[in-house]
């Protein structure tokens, strides 16, 4: 069996990937290939951690464009995610692999709170660990929170998936001419205004010498080929 490229990864989905073909919500089969992807990735025997989104639900930006206050969208945005990363439990958990959901907000009913400690130790002990809430402050987006949790587990790679599979010179769903790129560096993504992620997530991630592997994710397997060398994708990484 190839050797995987990294020993632990801090997979970033976003809540608007769960939609599927829906307008708003959970199509649970696309959790279950996002499951299967995870799975597949333990199999390779590579440690993961997962941090979701909540836009499929509900996006605290948008109650502050409309004029509401942003700290109780942002708080509602949080339990979202909550959402999202108990639907991810389930369907790992149908598949067979052990999965904990850590809170940075506490909700002792649903899922045990955030701590670095124990993330780790269930890390060490092989269970998927699915950080909800985001950073559990307002104003900081689920890509900083991946980035702070990738460094506090100390992952060797944040894998970002996206719509399409990789980084591109423009959207290609909108211009065809628009290319992809095979390496980028922090900086480069950070000078170029490039959409990976917002600036506190790269820079936070360029400071602890992460790389971001962006993919798609709803290219099934594409996540397994990547930690085996293969797949498409970019990397944004300063080695």
């Amino acid at each position: 069996m190839t050797k995987p490229k990294y020993r632990r990864v801090l997979l970033k989905a976003s809540g608007e990937a769960l939609m599927g073909g829906q307008g708003f919500g959970i199509d649970v089969s696309v959790v279950d290939q996002i499951a299967s992807d995870i799975a597949e990735a333990r199999s390779l025997g590579v440690e993961v951690g997962v941090v979701i989104g909540g836009g499929n639900i509900f996006r605290g930006v948008a109650v502050a464009s409309k004029g509401g206050d942003r700290v109780t969208g942002d708080h509602m945005g949080m339990l979202a995610t909550v959402i999202n990363s108990l639907a991810l439990r389930t369907s790992l958990v149908k598949l067979g692999v052990d999965a904990v959901v850590l809170s940075a907000i506490a909700m002792p009913e649903l899922c045990e709170s955030f701590s670095q400690r124990q993330a780790t130790a269930y890390m060490n002990a092989g269970k998927v660990v699915i950080f909800a809430g985001g950073t559990g402050n307002p104003f900081f987006t689920t890509d900083s929170a991946a980035a702070l949790r990738a460094a506090e587990i100390g992952a060797d790679a944040l894998f970002k998936g996206t719509q399409v599979d990789g980084v591109y010179t423009a959207d290609p769903k909108k211009d065809r001419t628009a290319t992809r790129y095979e390496r980028l560096t922090h900086d480069q993504v950070l000078r170029d205004g490039l959409a990976i992620m917002d600036t506190a997530a790269i820079a936070l991630a360029r400071e602890n010498n992460i790389p971001i592997i962006v993919f798609s994710i709803h290219e099934k397997g594409g996540f397994g080929a990547i930690l085996r060398g293969n797949g498409r994708c970019t990397v944004v990484s300063d080695e």
